[in-house]
């Protein structure tokens, strides 16, 4: 009977869990080839440059509105290519998740779901732009996490040392 009640307990813990796609969508997006037509002429080996950044707002109980901006920039020695942003958005229902779990469901799961939608925005532009159209590699939020979160204590360290 013990275990009965046990195991309906750890049910009800997990049924409060939740996560929700409610809506992706693209929320912000621009295009720019500041030195077309002259940059078709030229041979075709760019260097590329991606930026990323992660931003989070709550807009209702439990309701947590997420953007994923991308920046690509492709460059033929000093001339610009091109110049893409995006920011893919999308609103999400998470409940059952407190501090740490929190946190780590929006700065790395919603932001890993909304990848491949910025992925294919980016690539889908780029294409319509007149270039080879670009596959960005997969990213690997945990990893970027990680990174933000160390840097954050060897910050709080180094400040609590002065």
């Amino acid at each position: 009977m013990t275990d009965e009640k046990t195991e309906n307990a750890g049910r009800s813990e997990e049924n409060q869990r939740r996560f929700d796609i409610q809506k992706i969508y693209t929320k912000d997006l621009s295009f720019e080839t500041p030195n077309s037509p002259v940059i078709f002429t030229q041979e075709w080996k760019p260097s590329v440059n991606l930026q990323l950044n992660n931003l989070h707002t709550i807009i209702a109980e439990n309701v947590h509105e997420v953007l994923l901006s991308m920046t690509v920039t492709a460059k033929l020695e000093d001339k610009t290519a091109y110049l893409v942003e995006v920011q893919q958005g999308g609103i999400f229902r998470i409940e059952g998740f407190e501090g740490q779990e929190l946190e780590h469901m929006l700065a790395v799961y919603c932001p890993t779901v909304l990848f491949p939608y910025a992925r294919e925005t980016i690539s889908s532009l780029v294409g319509r732009g007149g270039f080879e159209p670009i596959n960005l590699a997969p990213i690997n939020f945990d990893l970027i996490y990680a990174r933000q979160k160390e840097e954050a204590l060897a910050k709080q360290q180094q400040e609590s040392n002065h």
